[in-house]
């Protein structure tokens, strides 16, 4: 747990203006490491960065919360094929809207990141996804890439180095299903955003067939901060075992709702009623919502001593996500949260599996009918047994992060649904 926080100094976003222009992040020493790798190359061979990125323990942001060393060591040695990295700003989970304040606010350290772990790949090709509506976020990015191309960062034969690195921003079209790292493969493609099989995975078959790494856009933003400071400095930041920097987009029923950073392992009371301002209107806490929607719900009564790192919310019952934390204070009907939570996964659902096209209109009509005061006691049971049968039955996990907020909700606040449902009606025989 993150004991000194008040004295962080944010470092992914911090407090420079205009520091999406490139000649001003280059005065705060941007493009500093990836210079230092490409000026020394016995030092910073292509396995080192690996393994230096690997030892800091940069775990993935996007909500796997996976080493992202260890993700860029599963790509095959080089050969005739292209390689590509493809780098998800799809950020289309409810509750988090982390990533766009990096575009805005430092996109050429996330550009930088991008390059880095590109040198380390061996990939000549890097595609960006971002959110379609993400619209004006696109343009900042557009201009800082742009930037970049001009600078030399981007290219052919990049800062006289002999290295050739291209990269394309590619727009998507709204769909929560591209936020899976397949499913944005496809999209990249042309495609319909239909998730793939795997394995094979990505790092074998990915883009057109070929060797490609998914990297979340706040991930490769912390690469930067390890090859500049260490592993070792890396590590002492933050929680045991989930290290770095931290965005934590705080929503709901807070008074100061927003994005802030601070490292791994928060407190969760801390950034609730410090960070964030406490719950508006001087009102209790009910419940949180840790990381993103499809992260099972967590009562007040089970938040004291939680930290927001991995190990602690796996401890509580919950998970990390993407750590956009929903807040929700005692005049929450959960009964209406969780429909229209359901109602999200049921219309974002590809339709490719059954259980999972099949399940979440299922689960939405069910808690529809308990809404409207028509439910039965027996329905409660009915939706739990129903997510047993979607949860860890499809191609990806949409029908998990469907399921897993119908089963947690339910048994945490069961008295509340079975208030809105009539006695069950049984036959006589």
């Amino acid at each position: 747990m993150v004991e000194d926080w008040k004295s962080y100094e944010p470092l992914i976003i911090p407090d420079i203006p205009n520091l999406h222009k490139i000649d001003v992040y280059e005065e705060h020493d941007g493009y500093g490491a990836f210079r230092e790798i490409l000026d020394n190359p016995e030092q910073w061979s292509r396995t080192n960065v690996t393994n230096e990125v690997k030892a800091a323990n940069i775990r993935g942001r996007g909500g796997a919360g996976f080493n992202a060393g260890l993700k860029w060591s599963f790509m095959p040695e080089p050969d005739e094929r292209p390689r590509y990295l493809a780098c998800n700003g799809d950020e289309s989970e409810p509750g988090t809207f982390k990533d766009r304040n990096i575009f805005e606010f430092n996109p050429h350290l996330f550009i930088e990141g991008a390059l880095i772990a590109a040198y380390a790949m061996s990939v000549e090709v890097i595609y960006v996804y971002i959110r379609g509506e993400y619209i004006d976020w696109v343009r900042i990015f557009e201009e800082a890439v742009e930037e970049a191309y001009e600078k030399g960062y981007l290219g052919e034969d990049i800062l006289g180095k002999g290295i050739d690195i291209e990269m394309h921003t590619t727009y998507g079209a709204g769909a929560y299903i591209c936020g899976e790292e397949t499913g944005m493969l496809e999209s990249l493609e042309g495609k319909r955003g239909y998730p793939r099989i795997k394995p094979p995975f990505p790092a074998q078959k990915g883009l057109w067939g070929n060797p490609t790494t998914i990297n979340n856009i706040e991930t490769l933003a912390n690469v930067p901060l390890v090859i500049t400071n260490g592993a070792d400095w890396y590590q002492s930041i933050g929680a045991e075992d989930h290290n770095g920097p931290v965005l934590y987009g705080i929503s709901g029923h807070v008074n100061k709702p927003g994005v802030y950073e601070y490292p791994a392992g928060m407190p969760v009371e801390d950034l609730i009623y410090d960070v964030a301002g406490g719950i508006r209107g001087g009102k209790e806490l009910k419940a949180l919502i840790p990381g993103g929607t499809s992260t099972p719900v967590l009562r007040a009564d089970q938040l004291e001593g939680v930290s927001m790192d991995s190990n602690s919310l796996r401890d509580a019952g919950s998970m990390m996500g993407t750590a956009g934390m929903v807040v929700l204070d005692e005049d929450t009907d959960m009964v209406d949260l969780l429909w229209r939570i359901t109602h999200f996964f049921h219309h974002e659902s590809c339709g490719q599996c059954t259980p999972c096209r099949e399940g979440t209109g299922w689960l939405e009509k069910v808690l529809l009918k308990i809404k409207n005061g028509e439910g039965e006691i027996k329905d409660l049971d009915l939706l739990l047994d129903m997510t047993t049968q979607m949860e860890g039955r499809t191609i990806c996990a949409l029908a998990d992060a469907a399921a897993w907020p119908v089963r947690h909700t339910i048994n945490r606040f069961r008295d509340e649904f079975e208030a809105r449902c009539k006695k069950s009606v049984h036959a006589v025989a």
